[in-house]
């Protein structure tokens, strides 16, 4: 005859503990109990992958509550804080393993009243760079600079040619000499390439000099993601028909040439050319896009892929030793090996 064991109290007020527990914000929950659920897995495509990222590291999700997460850049040394875009909600979060999620700016881009016209009135990509915080602001269409300390925001730019920009997006700042690569895809705005509010015919690339003046890379469809080598001579950036586009940059970081990046069909990538990405230290690029984050070396070979448990827009590589992804309404990380690009 089977026998019947009772709960003891001690297993009952647990389970009661758990319960509250599932009623608080994924943020707090994970700050509380310091054990993130797994959220994905390493597939090591090639032996190259073993410098970069163990192929048993393991994915954790550690903050929800985002409407769209975006943007992740990392502050400070192995003991600083992730900070990450919600342009749909109009702000940036931080998150340390130390103290957890909360806000960190709001507004983060528009600034104005609410207005339907805004798809993302917030800010969307984040890079370090001209002693504070570099920001496309999708709300306000410009390019912005962020003081760390007071969170002042300066507009660098916000037009061409007299007309307004689309709804910048993602950026990069040159280890070189310091100028500012952005795309300016439409969005930002309700009804996108069809916003009324929509000055420039085109989506394009631009380039903020030292002196902040304003050239235009090139016209492209509906560039996004952006990043930079280690010496500042090669530029890359998606394209919806191209996939993704190196350029060969000369001494005034202009563009001299350019040419398709990535062999999709041969690298076996599949649907769209892609979201953000990042560019590490030893000049690998680290790609979002439906697969998960894709490791593609500097010669355009795949050689590992980070699947997550959903959609992911960007990535960033942490002083503590950890990828930082977007992923949805959430953050994920992953150890990995690889350094974060100097600027």
């Amino acid at each position: 005859m089977d026998t019947i064991s009772h709960p003891s109290r001690r297993t009952i007020l647990a389970a009661g503990a758990m319960v509250g527990a599932s009623a608080l914000s994924p943020a707090l929950l994970h700050a509380q109990s310091r054990k993130y659920p797994v959220y994905g897995k390493v597939e090591r495509l090639a032996p190259e992958l073993d410098a970069l990222i163990d192929a048993d590291a393991v994915v954790e999700e550690i903050m929800g509550g985002f409407t769209w997460s975006e943007g992740p850049l990392w502050i400070g040394g192995a003991d600083g804080m992730l900070l990450a875009s919600d342009p749909r909600e109009n702000v940036i979060s931080s998150w340390s393993d130390r103290a957890g999620g909360a806000p960190w700016m709001k507004p983060s881009g528009y600034a104005g009243e609410p207005t339907p016209r805004l798809r993302e009135p917030g800010s969307n990509g984040l890079f370090l760079g001209r002693g504070g915080l570099i920001m496309s602001d999708s709300g306000t269409r410009a390019i912005a600079h962020v003081d760390l300390k007071t969170k002042k925001k300066t507009i660098i730019v916000d037009r061409f040619e007299g007309k307004r920009f689309n709804s910048p997006n993602d950026l990069c700042v040159s280890p070189r000499d310091k100028s500012i690569y952005f795309t300016d895809p439409p969005y930002g705005l309700t009804d996108g390439p069809k916003s009324p509010d929509r000055e420039m015919d085109y989506t394009g690339v631009f380039r903020i000099a030292p002196d902040n003046s304003v050239t235009l890379v090139g016209k492209y469809q509906m560039p996004n993601g952006i990043g930079i080598s280690p010496d500042g001579g090669t530029l890359y950036h998606t394209d919806g028909n191209l996939g993704w586009v190196a350029h060969t940059l000369d001494a005034n970081g202009n563009s001299i040439s350019e040419r398709p990046f990535i062999d999709r069909q041969a690298q076996n990538f599949t649907g769209n050319s892609g979201d953000g990405f990042r560019v590490d230290q030893d000049g690998n690029l680290w790609i979002s896009g439906r697969d998960g984050i894709s490791i593609v070396t500097s010669a355009g070979k795949r050689i590992g892929i980070i699947r997550l448990n959903d959609v992911v827009s960007n990535c960033e590589i942490g002083a503590d030793g950890h990828l930082y992804m977007t992923s949805n309404k959430r953050l994920a990380r992953v150890r990995v090996k690889a350094r974060k690009l100097k600027v």
